[in-house]
């Protein structure tokens, strides 16, 4: 067995036992009235609208002709904007070209203080202004979900020099070519302008050649090209210096669309959830949970001893992993809304994490009977109980990854199940999958880590503490 060295066990156990609270509780500071968040915890989870309330609302173009495809699309990617512009980075949009209709349902967000249905509705459906504007001045700058900077409301010669408005860009569209430096394969947006901005941009070009005219959504810059030849026909690309991804050029070309939507979005229907439904159900399960993990704590060190404290240290690092990588507790994790399935599916998980300390505590206890030392048992043990742990954990991660394809936003054979569905086993699914990293991570890495450590010490030789004869 490779030597681990003793203060290993301590190092882990400490480790684990900050991110458990840290990730339940948060870390955050006063200054003054202000409360600034230095790390989410559980009381920062946006709830579902199952156990918290929100808002469902059917758009529709106000307008009697059939909309586009494409004008569909950009409708969809400006609602999505304006969600997450609003800190709700967890949603469902759908959109029903038959129909003519997007389908939007979202939850409260978690320091919600109106539950005003209509004004959030209002916010979603008013039609986006995209401008093309001189230089790139902003007044704010903040963080959004994915971690890169958001440049809000523009000033001086920005906020004065309109350029174009979106009605001014006849299309935007994006398109593979090859980078003539690398020969690598990158995506660029091409613009085509009407008529009536051909002239303006013309005259800007000319006049702001090796300068900035940065385009902007509303309040929110989303892209600064800058102009390196005069464009007197109307076409022109924009490019990024380490080159677009398909889902980047496809993303800025439907916002720079959806500015020249010919309609606004209207509210063909409207639903509204309780804000208190499923708050009863949500406490039940709390406490439930608060019993289990303590029965399972009683159990595990009354049957393996030693070997079942540190499978107790391991599960509250699962528990912690799972509840940060929901709250955004990590920067590169947004914050997931939490569903009673979600919470299913974390139950799920922790029940397959105390399975997996059981079955390599049983693995060990059953080789020391057997006559073998400690460290010699311990390290068969490891080596035996891996390959059952492994399958079980594989064969459902298989299972959450394809509710998640199925079910989650690019469901698949939502024509099959409805649309109304996707949501929740969406989040059962992302839920379980966490869980079941957190089970490698912990269960099998950090518990038998900790077991090695922790069998140096003198007082812990003894093999009736991992469930062996007396000695």
């Amino acid at each position: 067995m490779k030597r681990v060295p003793k203060p290993v066990f301590f190092i882990v156990a400490l480790l684990i036992l900050f991110l458990t609270y840290t990730s339940v509780f948060g870390i955050k500071g006063k200054n003054g009235d202000n409360t600034t968040t230095y790390l989410k915890g559980v009381g920062d989870i946006r709830w579902g609208i199952d156990i918290n309330g929100g808002v469902e609302a059917t758009f529709s173009p106000a307008t009697e002709n059939k909309a586009t495809k494409e004008q569909l699309d950009s409708a969809e990617s400006i609602i999505k904007l304006r969600l997450v512009n609003n800190n709700i980075t967890d949603y469902e949009v759908y959109t029903d070209y038959n129909q003519d209709r997007i389908i939007v349902r979202f939850p409260w967000k978690s320091d919600e203080k109106t539950f005003d249905p209509q004004s959030a509705i209002d916010e979603l459906s008013a039609t986006a202004l995209v401008t093309f504007r001189e230089g790139k001045e902003y007044t704010t700058q903040t963080t959004g979900s994915d971690g890169q900077a958001v440049y809000k409301t523009p000033k001086g010669t920005t906020a004065s020099n309109i350029i174009l408005q979106g009605s001014d860009v006849k299309s935007a569209k994006p398109e593979l070519t090859q980078d003539e430096q690398t020969g690598q394969s990158v995506y660029q947006i091409a613009l085509q302008m009407s008529d009536s901005g051909t002239e303006k941009f013309a005259e800007a070009t000319s006049r702001l050649k090796g300068q900035t005219i940065s385009i902007w959504m509303d309040d929110t810059m989303i892209s600064w090209p800058s102009v390196d030849e005069e464009i007197p026909d109307g076409n022109c690309v924009i490019t990024s210096p380490n080159g677009f991804t398909a889902v980047e050029a496809s993303s800025l070309a439907n916002k720079i669309n959806a500015g020249a939507l010919p309609f606004k979005l209207t509210t063909s229907g409207l639903n509204t959830i309780n804000p208190t439904l499923g708050r009863s159900s949500l406490s039940a399960m709390k406490l439930a949970g608060i019993i289990a993990f303590g029965l399972i704590v009683l159990f595990m060190i009354f049957i393996f001893r030693f070997q079942g404290l540190v499978a107790v240290i391991s599960l509250l690092g699962q528990i912690g992993l799972m509840f940060a990588a929901v709250s955004g507790y990590f920067p590169f994790f947004n914050s997931f809304t939490m569903t009673l399935p979600g919470i299913a599916g974390i139950i799920l998980s922790i029940g397959m994490g105390v399975d997996a300390n059981i079955i390599t505590a049983t693995r060990i206890k059953e080789e020391l009977w057997t006559g073998k030392t400690l460290s010699v048992a311990i390290a068969s043990g490891d080596k035996n109980s891996f390959s059952a742990i492994f399958d079980g954990n594989v064969t459902t991660a298989i299972v959450a990854v394809i509710l998640m394809l199925v079910f989650g936003p690019t469901n698949i054979l939502s024509w099959i199940f409805g649309v109304s569905t996707t949501g929740s086993i969406y989040s059962f699914g992302y839920t379980l999958l966490i869980g079941i990293i957190a089970n490698f991570v912990f269960a099998v890495f950090t518990t038998r880590l900790m077991t090695k450590s922790i069998s140096r010490f003198g007082f812990a030789r003894n093999k009736w503490l991992y469930g062996g004869p007396k000695e």
